[in-house]
C-alpha cells in the first residue's frame, strides 16, 4: 500500500510511479496543499526562488507558473543550466513540481496583460509536455492564465493530445481558476459536470475548480457537489484560489480553506498572486493549519529533503 504524501520523505517520493503518486495525494485525504509560484520574476526574497519560499511553508507540490519549456528558467536559483532547473529545484526541495500548459484560442493571446501574454513553450502541445516530462515534472496542469483565452472544449482537445504524449508517466490535471477571457464561461458556467465527464474521458486524472469564495456563484454547495461527481468518476478533485485572494486577510484564507475542505476538496490550490509571484507566506501558512493542523503543518516545513 502507497504511503500518503504528507508522510513521506522526499527519497520515497521520487522513487514513486505516476500511480503511486495518485494513490499517495488521495490517501491524504483533503490533506494536500499545492502552491504556484511564477519563476520568471524576481523572486519575494531576492536570491532564494518563490518555489523554495513555498516549499519551506509546507506546501506538498509546487506548481510553475509562466514556466516555458523552451526557455526553462527559475529566478532565484543557484547557478545553472536553464535545462537542468527543474531537475535542480527537485533536489532541493524534494516536493511534487508541476507546470501549467495552456491551449489558448485568442490569437496572440489578445487581451491578455504583458505578463500572462502566451508565448510558444507554454502552450499545451505534445512537444511542450514531452519536454517537461524529460526536464522531471510530474503534473502538467491544463489551464489558462487572466485573459489568455483558454475555453473547456479547448482545455479537452488538448488533454487528448497530452495523455497519448506522456499520460502514462505524467498525472494530468485540467480545469480553470477563472474564466480566462472567455466570457461564456464565467461564474457558475466555469465547469460543470458535462465538462467533468469530458475531461475525464479526455484523459484528466484530477479535476480543477475554483475554490468556493473565489468566483462568484462558486459556493461550497456547488464545489461539493462537482467533487462528488469527480470522485465518482474516480479522479480527484483540486480546488484552486487564482483571483488574487492569496493575497487577501487570513481570516479570509482559513474561511476558503475551510469551505474546501468541507466541499470534499483532495487538493488545495493557492496561487501566485499575493507579492511577486507568489502567495503572502503568512496565508500559506494559515491555509496548511487550517485544512491539516499546526503539527503536519510544522512537521512538513521541518522535514529536510536529504530523508
Amino acid at each position: 500500500m502507497t504511503r500518503r504524501l504528507i508522510d513521506c520523505s522526499a527519497s520515497e517520493v521520487a522513487g514513486f510511479s505516476k500511480e503511486e503518486k495518485l494513490a499517495s495525494l488521495a490517501g491524504c485525504e483533503g490533506r494536500v496543499m499545492a502552491a504556484e509560484t511564477i519563476g520568471c520574476v524576481t523572486p519575494l526574497l531576492g536570491d532564494v526562488s518563490n518555489a523554495e519560499l513555498a516549499s519551506s511553508l509546507g506546501a506538498d507540490i509546487l506548481l510553475l507558473n509562466l514556466f516555458d519549456t523552451l526557455h526553462p528558467e527559475i529566478e532565484g536559483l543557484p547557478v545553472h543550466q536553464p535545462e537542468d532547473a527543474i531537475r535542480l529545484l527537485k533536489h532541493l526541495t524534494g516536493r511534487l513540481l508541476g507546470i501549467n500548459l495552456e491551449p489558448a484560442e485568442l490569437p496572440g493571446a489578445e487581451g491578455a496583460k504583458e505578463l500572462w501574454h502566451l508565448t510558444e513553450g507554454r502552450r499545451a502541445t505534445a512537444e511542450n509536455a514531452e519536454r517537461a516530462r524529460d526536464m522531471g515534472i510530474d503534473l502538467i496542469v491544463v489551464t489558462g492564465n487572466p485573459g489568455v483565452g483558454v475555453s473547456n472544449p479547448a482545455i479537452c482537445a488538448a488533454l487528448k493530445e497530452l495523455k497519448a504524449a506522456v499520460g502514462n508517466d505524467v498525472i494530468l490535471v485540467a480545469g480553470k481558476m477563472h474564466a480566462s477571457g472567455i466570457l461564456s464561461e464565467q461564474g457558475r458556467s466555469i465547469l460543470t459536470d458535462e465538462d467533468i465527464d469530458a475531461f475525464a474521458d479526455a484523459g484528466a486524472d484530477i479535476i480543477l475548480m475554483p475554490a468556493p469564495g473565489t468566483v462568484p456563484g462558486v459556493t461550497q454547495e456547488m464545489v461539493g457537489a462537482l467533487a462528488a461527481h469527480a470522485h465518482q468518476l474516480g479522479k480527484l478533485a483540486l480546488s484552486s484560489i487564482g483571483t488574487s485572494q492569496e493575497g487577501a486577510d487570513v481570516q479570509t484564507i482559513r474561511s476558503i480553506a475551510l469551505m474546501s475542505k468541507m466541499a470534499g476538496i483532495d487538493i488545495h490550490h493557492i496561487g501566485d498572486s499575493g507579492y511577486t509571484g507568489i502567495a503572502v507566506p503568512e496565508n500559506l501558512i494559515a491555509y496548511s493549519e487550517a485544512i491539516r493542523g499546526r503539527r503536519h503543518t510544522l512537521r512538513d516545513m521541518a522535514r529536510s529533503r536529504l530523508r
